[in-house]
């Protein structure tokens, strides 16, 4: 709690008319020497709450620390892998619209690729000659033609 300049002279003027011009300067020079002795003491009592629990606690945490470093890499790479396959899962129907899109034409294709049954066709030696085609149909006689 800080104590202002307006707040300081309300309190000189209170202990003013309280004590009496003459004995101010003694209790001023009092209230300076115990209020010297608090911050002494407060200031030793931190110092020694530092050394005998806040130090301690901290050397005790620190192996706990260095043991928890590869935990928090595995758990960042696992984080990594979990969002990469949420974006995969995501993609999944992407690829499908677009094929779909491909197919339906309103998307041109980036690169044409014979489909692999064409392809086995165009390099067998079947498809250099032309094809005979016997077309049988039955009749009375079951003749062919």
């Amino acid at each position: 709690m800080k104590i202002g300049a307006l707040e300081l002279l309300v309190i000189f003027i209170v202990a003013l008319l309280v004590i009496g011009p003459d004995k101010l300067p003694q209790y001023a020079r009092k209230f300076g020497v115990a209020l010297r002795e608090f911050r002494k003491a407060s200031a030793d009592v931190t110092q020694e709450i530092r050394e005998s629990v806040i130090d301690p606690l901290e050397e005790a945490q620190k192996p706990l620390r260095e043991a928890m470093e590869p935990l928090e890499e595995l758990d960042k790479d696992i984080r990594g892998n979990i969002k990469s396959v949420e974006k995969d899962l995501k993609n999944i129907g992407k690829g499908e619209k677009k094929d779909a899109a491909k197919a339906a034409g309103t998307e041109p294709a980036l690169e044409s690729k014979p489909a692999p049954e064409t392809e086995a066709a165009q390099s067998s030696p079947e498809t250099d000659a032309p094809r005979e085609e016997t077309i049988i149909t039955e009749n009375n006689g079951g003749e062919s033609t």
